[in-house]
């Protein structure tokens, strides 16, 4: 399939031609449902945790005598019968990650690509450099464009671009080697140079 290759400026500079198995898949939202399950999943801390028994200072003489209380026989405050006491079956520190093969993965990011060009809101832009490293002028120039939500990938990002680029809202900016299911999918527009059009079909073929 063909794309038009864009500038910052607006304009045309020519067309690529973009791999059908990496670009032209038919997408499958079980596939990109898993992807975004495994990336959100595998960031979670996991540091929520709960005192055990062992850990809890208090008593433990026997509260009261073993029968003709009225109350049920206890020999410990430190229990989760008591306030202050243990929690029972509560949080422990773990990793909430899970397996995920890499094949499944790999289809995973083909799928993302693939669902922005059907959808129409993949651009191959020419190349993301930007000097001037001007947050207000780099704005301007995606307004001109039409670009609120956006995702630039490049191969090695541009110094000046992504200072530029730090402080707009809804804009992030990747190299091709962080280029994931989940930032793909919550931005609009998926932004990749030519640079990074070649090093994700290398990747991905």
């Amino acid at each position: 399939m063909k794309a038009d290759i864009t500038t910052l400026d607006a304009t045309v500079a020519g067309s690529i031609d973009l791999a059908d198995e990496v670009f032209g898949l038919e997408p499958r939202a079980d596939i990109l449902h898993r992807m975004v399950l495994w990336q959100l999943a595998k960031r979670q801390a996991g540091t929520h945790r709960i005192k055990t028994v062992s850990e809890i200072s208090a008593t433990t003489k026997k509260m009261y005598r073993q029968k003709g209380t009225g109350h049920a026989r206890h020999g410990s405050k430190k229990v989760g019968n008591f306030r202050g006491g243990a929690k029972t079956m509560g949080p422990v520190v773990r990793s909430h990650a899970f397996d995920l093969p890499k094949k499944v993965r790999k289809l995973a990011l083909r799928n993302a690509l693939s669902a922005k060009a059907k959808a129409g809101q993949l651009v191959v832009l020419d190349n993301a450099a930007f000097e001037a490293g001007k947050t207000s002028m780099l704005k301007a120039k995606f307004d001109t464009l039409g670009w609120n939500s956006v995702l630039v990938v490049d191969t090695e990002l541009n110094e000046g671009f992504a200072r530029a680029a730090r402080n707009i809202p809804h804009v992030d900016v990747l190299p091709t080697v962080g280029a994931n299911v989940y930032d793909i999918l919550r931005r609009e527009k998926l932004v990749l140079t030519k640079a990074a059009v070649e090093s994700l079909e290398a990747r991905l073929k």
